[in-house]
């Protein structure tokens, strides 16, 4: 265990800091009172270079690493560049992990995904189910990426010591979302997709796949309040859900998201397009039991994101 909360003038590093995840966090250790915020971005630092990144950690000494760098996107970019999400996250997490161990880091947290898990996992999905089965074929590439992010923490915490740790978030949203069609996630793509059909005046939408699979969604400020309470309690090898333990489906959620962007046009399914995995609710009962649980409901949460989308459409990813 670490004293992380209350060591607030430590030299904290998050790698990817302007992603949204990464920016979250930043929020939320500003909000904590830490001091020394290690960022960089990808100009001035490419975490696929080796040598940069050892160079990078020698130069500013990092205490806590929050690992959030990655290259992300839905089931069409994950299909269209498989080569680059298999490469550029397994040279990120190689890099940064290694660098972190040679520069004796206190802890370092790394950010994974619950696709890492089987498609037809039972659900919920519990930790356990990781390698028990066949990974859907949408994100394979981001996933088998993904954990070996997780296996080189427990490596490393087995063969150096090293207080490595890895938390999977379930499908996440909020403010600086990406919101381009080619690489967005179901949230973000179904605001924008149905803003612009309400300022054009269109009558219908159209959304992937036939809205019967089942999805959880987890809003950014719950995910950087759970990954900083993990740093300060929890030090073990397992990876840990983070979540908020319900689900719905990717049709209801359209309705919600209809009646708040307030479009009032026909929502029409294409059943061409791939739905995915069928379900993805993960068990948080191990994270539950350490003392935390989500808070923001799903339409609080959902009215922020499409109010920053509105606020921020100038300089949002479209």
């Amino acid at each position: 265990m670490t004293d992380f909360l209350s060591d607030t003038s430590a030299r904290v590093y998050v790698a990817g800091h302007r992603g949204m995840v990464g920016s979250a966090i930043v929020r939320a250790l500003e909000a904590a009172g830490f001091q020394s915020i290690l960022t960089r971005t990808s100009t001035e630092l490419d975490l696929r270079d080796q040598a940069a990144v050892k160079d990078f950690f020698a130069e500013t000494q990092p205490q806590y690493v929050f690992l959030a760098a990655a290259r992300v996107g839905g089931i069409l970019a994950n299909d269209t560049y498989p080569a680059d999400f298999l490469y550029d996250n397994l040279a990120i997490e190689t890099n940064v992990i290694h660098a972190a161990c040679r520069q004796r880091v206190k802890k370092l947290l790394f950010l994974g995904s619950t696709c890492i898990y089987p498609r037809l996992a039972p659900q919920p999905l519990q930790e356990d189910a990781l390698l028990t089965g066949p990974l859907e074929p949408t994100n394979e590439w981001y996933a088998v990426a993904k954990i070996a992010g997780i296996k080189l923490c427990q490596a490393y915490r087995r063969q150096h010591g090293c207080d490595f740790i890895s938390a999977m978030p379930t499908n996440l949203y909020g403010p600086g979302d990406n919101y381009d069609l080619e690489q967005s996630h179901v949230i973000p793509a179904m605001l924008r997709k149905m803003h612009d059909a309400k300022e054009r005046a269109s009558s219908r939408v159209s959304l992937w796949g036939t809205g019967t699979p089942l999805r959880e969604f987890l809003h950014l400020d719950d995910l950087a309040d759970a990954l900083l309470f993990l740093m300060q309690h929890y030090s073990d090898e397992p990876h840990l859900n983070v979540g908020v333990g319900q689900d719905l489906s990717i049709r209801d959620l359209a309705e919600l998201v209809r009646e708040i962007v307030g479009f009032e046009g026909e929502i029409v399914f294409d059943p061409s397009k791939p739905d995915g995995t069928p379900r993805k609710l993960v068990d948080t009962r191990r994270i539950n039991a350490l003392g935390w649980r989500a808070k923001k409901p799903l339409r609080e949460g959902l009215e922020e994101a499409y109010a920053w989308f509105v606020d921020h459409h100038g300089e949002a990813r479209i």
